[in-house]
């Protein structure tokens, strides 16, 4: 492969900046440009050593840590150094173009991690597991990164693909040795292990739903007529003023989102156009995203004016799909209607504008969280999407492939979909060639990761 060079801290001015060479040839290319006591092939492994770097002109770029990494020994499995600078834009800039004209290649997104796939030191759950160790908010999204890391995810696919070589071994054997008949005791100890592989797959798709949550948050949605506080509560909540406040209705006319971590999870805060009757067109594509919003929210928090009266409010059509609404009776720093006297369906009254007014909310939106933390926490996987749909395929492949057993068909057709299934298992982790599905992962890596 050729050699390849990045710049794998963010860019901006700072006091270091690092740049990773990976390659076979990355020794010789670094050490074209490198001034030391030592020459790069002659630096002791993993020792860092002060140099200078300088540009084919001879004019000194910068001085730099060098540290060399050998074949296996590195990060993507083949020779690899570090050049750490000083962390200024033009002089890492700088750097990275000296590589690039002793002989390196600029490497495109990803390319490091897919590297460490190619050559073996990662599966492709690992591999995307940096990914979201870099992106995690959160101690129980990177408590979770850590766990895929290790490979935890990878050992669970590995369990269920090894299962399924086990029965296809069998019935691959009777295929090539069909005088050795299957006799009914073996074709149900058979279709036991296929219902437990289905049953293990499952486990596995249930943790789909704590993926998601831990990537991107679980989803709180804040609902109700224009001018209940929505902008106010989401500006408490955050700490700033990230919405605009206006007693003119209609002011929210989009979704604004912003993350924050309570109880280790993070929630995606998501503050909707006020419901109403509305001509304007802007407004009511607002409106239209706030339907949106709530077919996909985890929690609603529904607001009430507690200056009007109940019956002056229309209340939200929400969902039966959503599994958590809590009712809120917001501006009670106000004159409370008496209509409000008694009425039950109310969980929390709360004043935005009272200092501590939000306290009864956030210990309500705390305890939902507690609970979905206590849930994350319990498994050491979690998938993502693209997981999914590998397993739904093998799901699919083994419960067709268990019918077939059970109705008694050709174990030639069995073996087709246990195929099927190894095939689909092998995805999760990258046992298999498939050049497209790798190439969509790792374009959606950073530059130099």
């Amino acid at each position: 492969m050729e050699t390849i060079a990045a710049i794998a801290t963010p860019v901006g001015h700072g006091a270091v900046s690092v740049i990773r060479v990976s390659g076979e040839d990355a020794f010789e290319v670094v050490d074209r440009i490198w001034r030391g006591r030592q020459r790069v092939m002659e630096i002791p492994a993993r020792m860092a050593t002060l140099g200078k770097i300088y540009d084919r002109h001879s004019n000194l770029i910068d001085e730099v840590l060098l540290t060399r990494f050998v074949g296996r020994a590195s990060y993507t499995g083949e020779n690899t150094v570090e050049i750490s600078g000083h962390g200024g834009v033009l002089v890492t800039q700088r750097l990275l173009e000296a590589l690039v004209e002793a002989g390196a290649k600029l490497a495109g997104p990803g390319e490091f991690s897919q590297r460490a796939f190619l050559n073996g030191k990662l599966d492709l759950t690992q591999a995307e597991a940096v990914m979201d160790l870099i992106t995690a908010q959160t101690d129980l999204a990177l408590r979770a990164a850590h766990q895929q890391l290790q490979g935890k995810l990878g050992a669970e696919v590995a369990a269920l693909q090894d299962g399924i070589l086990g029965v296809l071994a069998h019935i691959e054997a009777y295929i090539d040795f069909p005088d050795e008949d299957i006799d009914p005791d073996t074709q149900a100890v058979l279709s036991g292990k296929v219902e437990g592989l289905v049953a293990q797959t499952g486990r596995l798709l249930a943790t789909q739903e704590r993926g998601r949550i831990l990537r991107e948050g679980l989803r709180l949605v804040f609902v109700g007529a224009p001018n209940v506080g929505k902008s106010s509560l989401l500006n408490v909540l955050l700490g700033f003023d990230r919405a605009i406040v206006s007693e003119v209705a209609g002011t929210t006319r989009d979704t604004v989102e912003e993350v924050v971590s309570l109880g280790g999870v993070p929630v995606r805060l998501i503050d909707t156009a006020g419901l109403r009757e509305s001509v304007d067109a802007i407004e009511h594509a607002g409106i239209a995203r706030t339907g949106a919003a709530l077919a996909s929210a985890d929690l609603v928090v529904e607001l009430l004016d507690a200056s009007r009266s109940p019956d002056e409010q229309s209340r939200v059509d929400v969902a039966k799909t959503v599994k958590h609404h809590l009712v809120v009776l917001n501006k009670t720093d106000l004159k409370v209607h008496q209509g409000w006297d008694g009425v039950d369906d109310v969980d929390v009254r709360i004043s935005c504008l009272e200092e501590g007014g939000v306290e009864p909310l956030i210990e309500a939106i705390q305890h939902e969280v507690t609970t979905s933390a206590a849930e994350l926490d319990a498994t050491p996987v979690a998938i993502n999407t693209r997981h999914r749909g590998c397993l739904q395929t093998v799901a699919a492949e083994l419960e067709t492939a268990g019918e077939l057993m059970h109705d008694g068909e050709p174990v030639e057709f069995i073996a087709e979909h246990l195929r099927a299934a190894l095939n689909a298992a092998g995805e999760v982790i990258g046992k298999l060639d498939a050049e497209d599905v790798l190439g969509r992962i790792f374009s959606s890596f950073c530059i130099g990761k």
